[in-house]
Parts: C-alpha cells; structure tokens; sequence
C-alpha cells in the first residue's frame, strides 16, 4: 500500500498520511467506511486544527467524503458518528447539515441510529438559568448516519454474516445505549468505544469484508475489525496517535491470545 504505510499485518493496515494526500486505497476497494470525524469543537489535537470557521469545516467535511465516496465499491456502506448539534462557537445543526453534504457528495441515506451515551460534558452553557428568556437544549446523544454508495442490497464479499439473532433484534432498533470512551484511559483527546464500530460492522458487513477508518486517532475501529475478522485501514495524520493504535491492536491481540474465550 506505499511507502506511507506505517504498520501492516495480514487482515490490517495502519496509513501515516493526509487523508486529501494519500494514493494508498484505489478506488472501489472498501465495504465499509466506519469513521468519527473531527467535530470542530476545538479539541486539543495534535495535528489538526479543529476550531475552523462554520463554513470551511462543511468545505473540509465535503472534501474527505468525496474521497472515501470514490474509495468504496459500489455496494459499499457509510457509518458517519457525528454530533446532532452544538452549542461551542455558536448553535450549528451539525448532524442535519454532514448529512445534507454527504448526499450532495452522491451518497444515498438509509437510516440514522441514535446513540445514547449520557454524556453531559458537552453542555457548556445553560443559557439563561431557569427562565425562557435564552435557555439553550443540549441532548447527550450522538448520530450514527448510515449511507450507501449505488446500492443498498450488498452482493460482493464472502455472505457470511457473523450477528447472532439476539445482537440482529436488538441493534435494529436505532437507539443504542452504552457508555463512551474515557480519553484519560485510552490517551487521545476524543476516542470513540470499540462497541460502536464493532456493532456496525457485524450489522452492516460480511467476515472478511474491507473496512476504513479515514480519521482512525486511536484504533478503535480496526480494533474492532481484528475482534470480529474484518480486515481494515486506518488512516491518521498523526504519527504519535498511529503509534498509540498499533500498541492497543497488539495488547488486545495479546489479550485475546492469552484468553481465547
């Protein structure tokens, strides 16, 4: 995959390099794309600037799902983890809007999960405090937005699926409940948990299918892949988050090694 890449394995490849740079996935080579943006929150990242104006982080957003739509196959899926809205910098309808661009980049929408984490660190302000003069309504919920590329019927791949029916009945329904990640445990400014990639997966691909992550930070999503035999590449502008992925991707594999169950 070019000289870019820092770490590769098997079923597995870590990619050093800007997401608008890199000439490492031909096109129509991935099933899935599984990715959380930056949110343009002003978070703390080492090699992104995430305090853009409005308009140029729905140019910049424009710009990396115009690549990832010409890097997956015709029947290929995209699991979008955005916001619903925020309140930093001024009230924007995040959610609405990268859904809007993502169509306008030839995606077709499908459906929206909502995930419950019960969150309440992303309330900044309170607005005026008990009055309805100026209260402002955050909901600790973000948006998992599932999109297509040509078609939704997918017919490449293995067609082996690996969801039990109890994960089938219960991940169908769109509201899904379970914690974030704590960014103190995991050593990056904003990851995302391994159930939230690994329940897309094994929802909206087949063992053995190609899933991208073209924002990886911390891992998680070829973690996820290695749990549930996806292969996977990441893609991170940050050398020292790349590195901070391929040491969770061995320890787990150890950890997994060591006890198979």
């Amino acid at each position: 995959m070019g000289k870019k890449v820092l770490f590769q394995s098997e079923n597995l490849a870590i990619i050093n390099e800007d997401i608008f740079s890199t000439r490492a996935i031909p096109s129509q080579e991935i099933d899935l794309v599984i990715t959380s943006p930056p949110y343009n929150v002003d978070i703390r990242y080492n090699s992104h600037n995430d305090g853009l104006t409005y308009e140029d982080y729905r140019r910049f957003s424009k710009r990396w799902m115009k690549r990832c739509y010409r890097w997956l196959r015709k029947d290929g899926r995209f699991c979008l983890n955005i916001p619903l809205d925020k309140n930093k910098g001024g009230q924007q309808s995040v959610g609405a809007d990268l859904t809007t661009i993502a169509k306008e980049c030839g995606f077709s929408y499908h459906t929206t999960i909502i995930w419950n984490e019960g969150n309440i660190s992303r309330r900044t302000a309170w607005g005026s405090w008990a009055s309805a003069s100026a209260p402002y309504v955050i909901a600790p919920v973000e948006l998992i937005v599932v999109l297509y590329k040509d078609s939704w019927k997918k017919t490449s791949g293995s067609r082996k699926s690996d969801i039990t029916p109890g994960e089938f009945k219960d991940w169908t329904n769109g509201l899904w409940t379970f914690n974030g990640e704590r960014k103190t445990r995991i050593g990056h400014p904003a990851p995302f948990p391994v159930e939230l990639p690994l329940r897309c997966m094994k929802l909206f691909s087949f063992v053995g299918d190609l899933v991208l992550d073209p924002f990886m930070g911390s891992g998680s999503t070829l973690l996820a892949a290695s749990q549930c035999n996806r292969r996977s590449v990441g893609i991170e502008i940050d050398f020292h988050y790349c590195n901070l992925a391929i040491r969770r991707i061995e320890e787990d594999l150890v950890r997994r090694n060591a006890d198979p169950k």
